[in-house]
């Protein structure tokens, strides 16, 4: 029941600074997974199945607070989907011995950006559709690859490129839904497959898993209503600095 009530806390405050932000719940998750001594495959594995039910609550409550752009959503998320799945391949088939420092190394690069971002006023200046499927792409294959990085990418690109960051929001947590159940199939087909050899048994984090969604769900209609209101960059600071710290320390205990 502890692990349960930890992984709770993370993840309703994961799912705060996700909907207001548009990233950070699965940077977050899978960090704090791999802190645990998760390996990488299952960490995202076990965070997408949790994100299932957190990005479909999240994606209704942005919908019904009319934060979506949908001219961008359906581009976005198919993008996305091709690049879920080939990411998805890629991990899965990958000892974890030699896969983790990637993910180690990204997680940092990812939290230190989001730190940038506290303190980098963002621009306005009109938007292309034209951006939507390369960058759906890269988001969805660092997202199965990392078990976060569709919201750090895809969200800092588009508001990058002059997005309202409440639409572009709104928007990205929506496609998030689709993008998150084509990797969660490609995992089941891979453990099915026989392509994922080291799946391991994945119950041994249900109690994690249960908790992330439990604190997801429950934060999710706060989030649409909260990217309205909290400053970006309040918690772009305090999530990024959450994310370098649990990354330094992965570092520590991986090089020893």
């Amino acid at each position: 029941m502890d692990v349960f009530v930890l992984f709770a806390g993370v993840g309703f405050l994961a799912q705060i600074v996700d909907g207001a932000l548009g990233m950070a719940y699965g940077v977050v998750s899978s960090t704090v997974l791999l802190s645990f001594g998760v390996p990488p495959a299952q960490a995202s594995a076990s965070v997408h199945a949790a994100e299932l039910f957190t990005t479909a609550a999240s994606g209704a409550s942005h919908v019904s607070h009319r934060n979506v752009e949908w001219r961008l959503l359906w581009p976005l998320a198919a993008a996305g989907i091709v690049g879920g799945v080939l990411g998805t391949y890629v991990i899965t088939g990958v000892p974890a011995a030699y896969i983790k420092p990637f993910v180690v190394a990204y997680l940092l690069a990812i939290g230190l950006y989001i730190l940038t971002r506290a303190v980098r006023p963002w621009p306005a200046k009109p938007i292309s559709r034209r951006l939507a499927a390369p960058t759906g792409l890269l988001g969805g294959f660092m997202d199965a690859i990392g078990g976060g990085g569709w919201g750090p990418i895809v969200t800092s690109s588009l508001i990058g490129a002059g997005g309202a960051p409440r639409y572009v929001i709104g928007t990205v947590n929506t496609a998030e839904f689709l993008v998150t159940a084509a990797i969660s199939a490609a995992f089941v087909a891979a453990l099915v497959s026989g392509h994922w050899e080291e799946a391991g048994d994945l119950m041994d984090h249900g109690m994690a898993v249960a908790g992330l969604i439990a604190g997801g769900v429950a934060a999710a209609p706060i989030a649409g209503y909260a990217v309205k209101h909290i400053p970006t960059q309040v918690l772009a600071a305090s999530v990024g600095t959450l994310i370098v710290t649990l990354g330094i320390v992965q570092a520590l205990r991986l090089w020893g």
